[in-house]
C-alpha cells in the first residue's frame, strides 16, 4: 500500500464541537498522529475570533516562516494543537474575507464542475466559504514547504468541504483527494421530513427529491466532489446504499468510526465516577419530583442531537409510556432524555432545592424538565407527553426527565460533562430511524452500559455483524429490527427489553456490562485505521496515475 508523507483533513468540527463529526476526527486524531509525526494537519473554521477556543492552543511559533507568508497572501491564520489526545497539528481560518468574492468562487465551481450554487440557503454560504479558505491555506502550505515530491493527501469531511476538494483537484491534481459523506444531505432529508426512506429507496431519484425539498445546492456539491475526488468514502453500510441510490455513485471504502478509550476511566476512579453520576441524577430527579428515589433505581436515558424522528426520540418517549401502563417493570425507571433543546435558563426552583439538599414531597410544577425552554408550546418531546398523560405521578413506576441542554460541565443544574454522566446509566436507549453509524451507542458500551439500538444505524448493522446474530441484551447490545413502518413494535421491544433487564440479578448484569465492554474494544481505532490506509491508498494510486498522463 502507498502510505502518504502529508495528510490536510478539513472539516467544520476541527476544534469546533457541534456534532458527531467532532468525535470521529478527535478521537481518531491520536493514532494517525502517532503514525505521521505531525505530518496530519487539520484545517477548521475560526469560530472564535478574538476570544479563545476551548479545544485550541495556539502556538506562534510553529510554521511561523508559513504563517508570515501566509498573511502577506491575505490568509489569516491561528496555527497550534487540538487539545485532544495527541495533540495533532491543527489550522483555524478566518474565511469572512471571502463573501464579498462568493459570486465569482461560485461561477468558477458552476464553469469547472456544474456545481448549482444558485438555491443557496442557511449554512450553505458559510460552510463554502470555509472550505474554500482551507483549501487556500493547503495550496499555500504545499508551495511554500515545496511538498511536490511528497506524497500528499487532501481529506474532506461532509458537503461542507466539497468545494475545498474540488479546488484541490483542479489546482494541485498531484494531491489525493479523498471525500467522505457522514450522512448524505439528501437522505438526512428525506427521513427528517417523515418520508419512507428505506422501502423506497430504489425507486427516489436524488436529483428530484433535492427539488422537491429544496436542497439542489447542497445536494449539487456533494454528488459532483463524489464524482470527482480519487477516492469517496463514507461510514457504514447502510449509508453505502443511500450513496448509490441518492449520489448515483458507489463508495470506494467504508470507513467505520473509531472510538479511542483513553478518556474512560479505569477501576477504583470508574467505580467512584459512576457512584457520583447515579447520586447527582438521582438528587436531581428527587428534587424535581418530590421523590425518594434510591439507588436500586434502574436509570436508562437516551441522548444526541435533537433530531425527533430520525434519532428515535418518538419512540423513546413512547415505549416509556408503555413501561409506566404495564405491569413487567421489577424496578422503578428513572429515564433522562438528554438532548440540546432550545434552552432558555436553568430552573431556578429546582437549584433552590437543589443547594437546599433537604427531602420534597411535593413535586415541582411541570416536572418533566429540568430547564425552561424557548418554546415550551412547541416542543416535540413536551407535547408527546402530554398527549400521552406523561406527568411522573407519585405512583408511577417510570419517571421521565428531559434535560434539555449541553451536558457540557456548566448547566446549572447537573454540572457534569456527558462522559461523567453516561457511566451513571444502567442501560442506554438509542431507537435511531435515521443513523449513518451511531457514535452514541458505541460510546456507552465503552463506559459498560449496555444499550438499546437498531439495524438502521450503522453501529447496530456492525454490531450484528460481530455476533453473527441480531444482538440481545444478553450480548451487551440488543439490536431491534426497524423498517419505515414498524414504529409501535419497536417501542414493545424496547419496553420488553428494559423489562427484561430490570429483572436481572447483579451477576446477569455484570456479565452484560463486561460484554458491552468487550464489544467497544473491538471498535477501537487500532482495529478500524486500517480501512482509512486502503482510502489513502487508492487516492495517492489515482493522483500518480493521472500525473504520468
Amino acid at each position: 500500500m502507498i502510505k502518504p508523507d502529508y495528510i490536510f483533513e478539513s472539516s467544520w468540527e476541527v476544534c469546533n464541537k457541534v456534532g458527531g463529526i467532532y468525535t470521529v476526527l478527535s478521537t481518531r486524531a491520536k493514532t494517525l498522529q502517532d503514525e505521521m509525526k505531525d505530518h496530519i494537519i487539520f484545517i477548521g473554521p475560526d469560530c472564535w475570533k478574538e476570544n479563545d477556543s476551548p479545544y485550541f492552543r495556539e502556538e506562534k511559533s510553529l510554521f511561523a516562516e508559513w504563517q508570515w507568508e501566509a498573511k502577506e497572501q491575505g490568509l489569516k491564520v491561528k496555527v497550534g494543537r487540538w487539545t485532544v489526545p495527541g495533540e495533532p497539528i491543527a489550522i483555524l481560518v478566518d474565511f469572512t474575507p471571502y463573501f464579498e468574492k462568493k459570486d465569482q468562487i461560485y461561477t468558477w465551481l458552476w464553469e469547472k464542475y456544474a456545481v448549482d450554487s444558485l438555491h443557496a440557503y442557511g449554512d450553505y454560504d458559510e460552510a463554502s466559504m470555509f472550505s474554500y479558505a482551507a483549501a487556500l491555506v493547503t495550496e499555500s502550505f504545499y508551495q511554500h514547504y515545496k511538498l511536490q515530491n511528497q506524497r500528499v493527501i487532501y481529506h474532506a469531511n461532509e458537503w461542507m468541504c466539497g468545494l475545498g476538494a474540488l479546488y484541490i483537484n483542479n489546482k494541485l491534481p498531484q494531491i489525493g483527494t479523498i471525500f467522505t459523506t457522514h450522512a448524505t444531505s439528501i437522505g438526512r432529508s428525506i427521513a427528517g421530513n417523515q418520508k419512507p426512506l428505506y422501502d423506497y429507496l430504489f425507486a427516489y431519484n436524488g436529483d428530484q427529491m433535492a427539488g422537491e425539498l429544496n436542497m439542489q445546492s447542497k445536494h449539487s456539491i456533494e454528488k459532483q466532489t463524489a464524482f470527482h475526488v480519487d477516492c469517496f468514502t463514507t461510514v457504514s453500510d447502510i449509508t453505502a446504499n443511500e450513496c448509490v441510490e441518492l449520489l448515483d455513485k458507489p463508495v470506494d471504502v467504508v470507513l467505520p468510526n473509531g472510538f479511542d478509550n483513553n478518556f474512560v476511566p479505569k477501576a477504583a476512579t470508574f467505580t467512584k465516577k459512576r457512584k457520583a453520576a447515579r447520586q447527582r441524577l438521582i438528587q436531581v430527579a428527587n428534587a424535581l419530583l418530590g421523590d425518594q428515589l434510591d439507588d436500586d433505581t434502574l436509570i436508562v436515558s437516551t441522548s444526541g442531537r435533537y433530531e425527533f424522528r430520525n434519532k428515535g426520540i418518538d419512540v423513546f418517549v413512547e415505549a416509556m409510556n408503555r413501561l409506566r401502563c404495564g405491569q413487567e417493570l421489577k424496578k422503578k425507571v428513572l429515564a433522562f432524555i438528554e438532548v440540546p433543546g432550545w434552552v432558555g435558563e436553568p430552573r431556578k426552583d429546582l437549584q433552590e432545592r437543589l443547594a437546599d439538599n433537604k427531602s420534597y414531597t411535593e413535586p415541582l410544577e411541570l416536572p418533566q424538565l429540568t430547564h425552561w425552554l424557548h418554546n415550551m408550546s412547541h416542543d416535540n418531546v413536551l407535547n408527546l407527553m402530554k398527549y400521552l398523560d406523561m406527568h411522573n405521578r407519585k405512583d408511577e413506576n417510570v419517571k421521565v426527565i428531559f434535560l434539555p441542554c449541553y451536558l457540557d460541565g456548566k448547566d446549572g443544574i447537573l454540572n457534569m460533562i456527558y462522559y461523567d454522566i453516561v457511566l451513571g446509566n444502567d442501560l442506554c436507549i438509542y431507537p435511531s430511524y435515521y443513523e449513518p453509524w451511531g457514535y452514541t451507542p458505541l460510546e456507552a458500551v465503552a463506559f459498560k452500559v449496555p444499550c438499546i439500538t437498531t439495524d438502521l444505524a450503522g453501529f447496530g448493522l456492525w454490531a450484528n455483524k460481530e455476533f453473527g446474530h441480531y444482538g440481545e441484551i444478553t450480548d451487551g447490545v440488543k439490536v431491534i429490527h426497524r423498517t419505515d413502518y414498524n414504529y409501535s413494535e419497536v417501542a414493545d421491544a424496547i419496553k420488553d427489553t428494559v423489562a427484561q433487564f430490570s429483572a436481572m440479578d447483579k451477576k446477569q448484569v455484570d456479565a452484560c456490562r463486561k460484554k458491552a465492554e468487550a464489544l467497544s474494544k473491538k471498535a477501537l481505532w487500532s482495529e478500524f485505521i486500517q480501512y482509512y490506509h486502503e482510502a489513502y491508498d487508492i487516492a495517492l494510486t489515482k493522483a500518480e496515475a493521472r500525473m504520468k498522463k
